[in-house]
């Protein structure tokens, strides 16, 4: 059997944690920060954690995850 290929748009954007979560970059930080809240690019700093749900589907294109 061949090796299952890992999505290259996931391997950029996501990173499995140790106890087998995703990790994800927030949204919304690249460009037009002058008219977003400062509250909201406080927020918006670092990574967050899928949900279930979304963890389920992006884990579908990381068979080694």
């Amino acid at each position: 059997m061949p090796k299952l290929k890992t999505k290259s748009a996931v391997k950029k954007r996501f990173s499995v944690t140790g106890t087998g979560k995703i990790r994800a970059n927030v949204a919304c930080k690249r460009h037009g920060l002058r008219k977003r809240p400062q509250q909201m690019k406080r927020q918006a700093r670092g990574t967050f954690i899928l949900t279930d749900a979304d963890t389920i589907i992006v884990k579908k294109f990381m068979p080694y995850a």
